[in-house]
């Protein structure tokens, strides 16, 4: 991982209960897997935990690596850094993605309760005028009481926003082509066609994964499809949508925008997207930071301990579900 993280990752208890389950490595941190060094390293090694900006563990880092059985993953998705060739040697596979999703949709829930209240423009206004805004006129028809919200993506995250919404008086739309309407209405979200969703939402949040198929699937026709005054918020990968096609659209002022996520990211110095009062950019926060980290810490030393003992892993990561990954 990162040379800096895991002082960051981990709480002072919670490496006092690392070193109680593990032989440490005190102070080696693999940012690469190639030199003689880290190869000596990976000779001995049976339980790499790995993060954010973790090498990949190829075929020529597995070879290097006879005594490796488990790879403990404190983040998202593994498909950047792990191949098929782990699993065929046999080693199990655990992510921390569960952990990660859960501050990625509570940055959701917030961003959809404030953008449809209109927050991000209205401040935007305050602040330019330095006097009273009065939104009732400016703003008419905002607010977040029997709008639609639609989300596209029945993933971990789309799953947890779709739960943490159900108190609230919004109608919930999912668009996810591997999602049955039986599931969808366990998450008390109606199952639609993704244009359709697209037209019926007042706010549409994006949680697919970037797949070859998802690559700028929010495309020029698919954002003509939003109506006028809809708010586009993406917390998932900028790859999702087509930058330009969107660029013109907010310059245009026909819907809002709530970016955590852009391609390229980030944005040219140059981008009107900076100063649109219609677009809430934040710099890629929705995944854990600060304490949030110490969440996923919990997840690495709670399947370590299942492998110390034997058992099974608590979210094992199954070699087919790589394809499908983000």
């Amino acid at each position: 991982m990162v040379a800096d993280l895991p002082g960051r990752l981990f709480s002072p208890p919670q490496w006092t209960r690392l070193r109680k389950l593990a032989d440490l490595h005190e102070g080696t941190v693999l940012t690469e897997f190639t030199s003689p060094g880290a190869r000596a390293v990976l000779a001995e090694t049976e339980v790499l935990i790995t993060g954010w900006g973790s090498p990949r563990l190829d075929e020529a880092a597995l070879a290097a690596a006879p005594r490796l059985r488990a790879v403990l993953h404190a983040a998202g998705s593994v498909k950047g850094h792990v191949c098929e060739e782990t699993w065929r040697r046999g080693i199990r596979v655990s992510t921390a993605a569960g952990a990660n999703a859960e501050p990625v949709a509570e940055y959701t829930l917030a961003m959809i309760l404030l953008a449809l209240k209109r927050v991000r423009a209205a401040t935007a206004r305050y602040v330019v005028r330095r006097e009273f805004v009065d939104v009732l006129r400016e703003f008419p028809g905002i607010g977040n009481h029997q709008r639609r919200v639609g989300l596209v993506g029945a993933s971990r995250i789309g799953r947890r926003v779709a739960e943490l919404l159900r108190p609230f008086s919004l109608d919930v739309a999912l668009a996810d082509p591997y999602l049955s309407r039986a599931e969808a209405d366990r998450l008390g979200a109606r199952l639609l066609p993704l244009d359709e969703l697209l037209a019926e939402s007042d706010l549409v949040s994006l949680h697919a994964p970037a797949l070859p198929e998802t690559h700028r699937m929010i495309d020029r026709r698919r954002l003509a499809l939003l109506r006028d005054g809809a708010v586009l918020l993406n917390s998932a990968r900028g790859w999702l949508v087509d930058e330009q096609a969107l660029t013109d659209e907010l310059v245009s002022g026909r819907i809002d925008a709530v970016l955590d996520v852009t391609e390229p990211e980030p944005l040219p110095a140059d981008s009107p997207l900076y100063t649109l009062e219609n677009v809430w950019l934040t710099p890629h926060l929705a995944g854990a930071q600060g304490v949030e980290l110490y969440r996923l810490a919990d997840v690495v030393l709670e399947e370590l301990t299942h492998y110390a003992a034997g058992r099974p892993l608590a979210h094992e990561v199954a070699a087919g579900e790589l394809a499908r990954m983000a």
